[in-house]
């Protein structure tokens, strides 16, 4: 198999982490792609219309994305149990998902506000409407982080990419300080291989 990758995307990051969950990583290249909003990699277009990364080249010559898809994939592959079956564990798990690509997608568009467009072009309440729905989602596992307790699947592996995402691109938010229990997950859940792994390397 192979992934076109991008070591700081979030979404390469939930699915590699679980290749390493599934125990398929190592059968996983990487391919360095350079998807960018508006400076489109040709390569990745190729074998997804979109231009965006993750995109898995299968073994049987299918092309996979996004990141959800790939990771359904992957945990089939694998036999894993990272997408709980049908009942109310499983839409819990799908539901945090969910939560999680919805702040990454927040915490991407407000990048992608400050990193690829000029000063002239950025939108003030654009980026603030973007950083709100980080700050109530936050707010909101706050509340609840006892649900999230003892759990490896699908929804709990995007949080911790999604909070490994707003300490790479947003430290400056001081989301732990506001959020001890949520912080408190997270640095026991940060500790799991598949979270820890650098792909910087």
């Amino acid at each position: 198999m192979k992934l076109l990758f991008s070591p700081t995307s979030p979404y390469v990051r939930k699915c590699l982490a679980v290749a390493i969950e599934c125990r398929l990583v190592d059968r996983i290249e990487r391919i360095a792609s350079a998807a960018h909003p508006i400076q489109r990699d040709a390569t990745i277009v190729a074998v997804n219309p979109l231009g965006k990364v993750p995109t898995l080249l299968t073994d049987d010559g299918q092309s996979l994305y996004d990141s959800r898809v790939i990771a359904e994939y992957l945990n089939d592959l694998g036999g894993g149990s990272l997408f709980p079956s049908a009942g109310p564990r499983r839409w819990q798990a799908l539901t945090l998902q969910s939560l999680g690509d919805g702040i990454l997608d927040a915490a991407l568009l407000a990048r992608y506000e400050q990193a690829a467009r000029s000063e002239g072009q950025r939108s003030k309440p654009w980026l603030d409407g973007q950083l709100d729905k980080i700050a109530t989602s936050l707010a909101d596992l706050e509340t609840r982080t006892d649900e999230l307790a003892d759990r490896v699947d699908i929804g709990t592996l995007s949080l911790g990419c999604a909070l490994w995402y707003l300490d790479l691109r947003f430290s400056d938010l001081g989301w732990r300080a506001a959020h001890p229990r949520l912080a408190e997950w997270q640095a026991g859940f940060a500790q799991r291989e598949s979270m820890k792994r650098d792909w910087s390397a």
